[in-house]
């Protein structure tokens, strides 16, 4: 892929995730975010998600890990209900971003505020662990 067609592909899906903000949230502000978790198709797209997103949860799981599947709704429900864009991570087919952050086991979720990672969680957690986690850092504690 050419310097071009990337350019152009990270524009279009830019465009793809504010019109999905406009047609499935209030925006309101820098706060919007998906309300879905994100899967990320590479290094780029991981690195941009960080970059139009204050706080991204990131999700490091694995199809074959049961403790993962188990998360999976919990960490739905964190997109569904806090600021924070979430990112799933597949360390299967990521192994280089797995690796760059230090994943040794699944599931691993590691929390970033301002493009820098700032906790890390091992294990699965319940819904209101991370909400109160991500409120933390997005403004929003009680």
């Amino acid at each position: 892929m050419s310097d071009s067609d990337e350019l152009a592909e990270i524009r279009r899906r830019k465009r793809e995730r504010l019109e999905e903000r406009l047609r499935g949230r209030a925006v309101d502000g820098p706060t919007a975010s998906p309300a879905e978790p994100i899967h990320v198709r590479s290094p780029e797209h991981f690195a941009e998600l960080l970059e139009a997103n204050e706080t991204v949860l990131v999700d490091f799981y694995a199809d074959w890990c049961g403790p993962c599947r188990t998360l999976e709704p919990i960490v739905s429900a964190v997109a569904r209900d806090t600021p924070a864009a979430v990112a799933k991570v597949d360390i299967d087919a990521r192994r280089a971003l797995a690796e760059e952050y230090g994943v040794r086991s699944v599931p691993t979720m590691v929390l970033f505020a301002a493009g820098r990672p700032v906790e890390r969680i091992v294990g699965v957690q319940g819904k209101d662990a991370l909400v109160a986690l991500v409120d933390r850092y997005a403004g929003r504690e009680s």
